[in-house]
């Protein structure tokens, strides 16, 4: 595994671009005005499997051997896009899930093609149970965020908006593990600030940014399915935490504005979130794709052009 700030860089970004375009959507930017302000929503809940994550996977897997198998765990966005990206590939996959996995989500990670493995209440033991299994001759594990790889197959995301609109000042990102939010980072390359926003009981990068080094946190949030990490990941951690660590530091030495602030928003704010999404726009998603945008209405993104990344629709839901 590479060693992450020295090596990982926007060029890293750019180059996973190239290698995933020929199998990922560009998905859409959408201008809104909410609340008498204007915001930019990037629409990666319309990609491929139904979240950014089939970027870092089509990434992970075009950059290694596409003879093996691939193993992954998941709480499953990442599983369904190791199944998607597998199945446009042609090489094949089993994936590990938690035995609270959403049915939507299991539903959808068969339906591609993978064989799925129910083990273990929490990620944590699935992921173990996977790393086993991909420990056998001719396999090769795919971690879901803690891969240099992955981390910028996700930054294409940012790659696509700062192409689109150069003018943005802040993207808005949910984090789970971290990779979205470290690929960002890197896509950014300091022009910009990042927000991290996590629900309040899935805080696995406050906690760590708090700590000064990854750390275990409790895992308890409607959106746990998606940003469920009880630890974020070694090589997001690394990327992120070169930048000042946390909005209500601002008076810190060397803060500015480009940089990463975490924030956190509670699980009532997500669904509200969640709700407007579908009553103003017609946006059907899951409740971690409304994290970042729970945030927004809160006013916890800066900026005078943020975008905030709609980041998955993997649940069966509609408004009541």
């Amino acid at each position: 595994m590479k060693s992450p700030t020295h090596t990982l860089s926007a060029t890293d970004v750019h180059a996973a671009a190239d290698r995933i375009r020929p199998y990922a959507r560009r998905t859409p930017l959408l201008d809104l005005e909410i609340d008498d302000r204007r915001v930019l929503l990037k629409l990666e809940h319309l990609q491929r499997g139904g979240s950014f994550k089939l970027r870092g996977a089509l990434n992970a897997i075009l950059s290694g051997a596409l003879d093996d198998h691939l193993v992954a765990a998941s709480g499953g966005n990442h599983g369904l896009a190791v199944a998607t990206a597998a199945s446009l590939l042609g090489v094949s996959a089993t994936v590990y899930v938690p035995t609270t996995v959403p049915a939507a989500k299991a539903r959808r990670i068969e339906a591609a093609g993978a064989r799925l493995v129910r083990h273990g209440a929490t990620f944590a033991e699935a992921a173990s149970a996977a790393s086993d299994a991909a420990a056998r001759p001719g396999h090769r594990f795919l971690h879901p965020y803690d891969d240099p790889d992955v981390i910028a197959g996700q930054g294409t995301v940012a790659a696509e908006i700062l192409a689109d609109a150069p003018d943005v000042d802040a993207i808005a990102v949910a984090v789970g593990g971290g990779g979205l939010a470290a690929g960002t980072a890197l896509a950014f390359d300091g022009e910009g600030r990042v927000v991290a926003v996590e629900p309040e009981h899935c805080r696995c990068l406050y906690d760590a940014l708090a700590a000064g080094e990854p750390v275990d946190s409790a895992v308890d949030s409607v959106a746990a399915s998606a940003t469920g990490a009880s630890r974020v990941g070694e090589i997001p951690f690394d990327v992120l935490s070169g930048h000042p660590d946390r909005a209500d530091h601002s008076d810190r030495p060397g803060h500015s504005a480009h940089d990463v602030s975490s924030v956190l928003v509670s699980d009532e704010q997500i669904l509200r979130a969640r709700d407007r999404l579908w009553e103003e726009c017609r946006i059907a998603v899951e409740p971690a794709a409304a994290v970042a945008f729970a945030a927004w209405l809160a006013g916890q993104v800066p900026g005078d052009r943020p975008c905030l990344i709609v980041c998955g629709a993997n649940a069966d839901w509609v408004a009541g």
